[in-house]
C-alpha cells in the first residue's frame, strides 16, 4: 500500500474512531488518548508490514543462491543493435 493511500485511510479510520468514541464517552480527553493510541497501533502495523515485504523480497534470492549455485536463473535479453553480440 502506498504511503499516500495509507495516510488517507489512517485519517478516515481515526476520524470515525474519534467520533464514535466521543458519542459513547462524551469525554474529549478520552477521545484524544484513544485516538493517539489507535494511530500508534496503525503505524506499528504499517511498519511491520513494510519490514515483512522487505524480508519476503530478499527471501527468493537467498533460496536461489542456496539451491541453484551453478545455474543462471535470469533470462538473457537480446542485444539492442545488430552489431552487438
Amino acid at each position: 500500500m502506498p504511503l499516500r493511500m495509507f495516510c488517507v485511510a489512517l485519517a478516515v479510520v481515526l476520524s470515525i474512531n474519534a467520533l464514535i468514541f466521543y458519542l459513547l464517552s462524551h469525554s474529549i480527553r478520552a477521545v484524544i488518548v484513544n485516538t493517539l493510541a489507535s494511530s500508534l497501533i496503525f503505524q506499528v502495523g504499517y511498519f511491520a508490514s513494510v519490514l515483512f515485504l522487505i524480508w519476503r523480497s530478499g527471501r527468493p534470492a537467498q533460496l536461489d543462491k542456496h539451491f541453484d549455485a551453478g545455474k543462471v536463473s535470469r533470462r538473457q535479453l537480446p542485444p539492442c543493435r545488430k552489431d552487438e553480440k
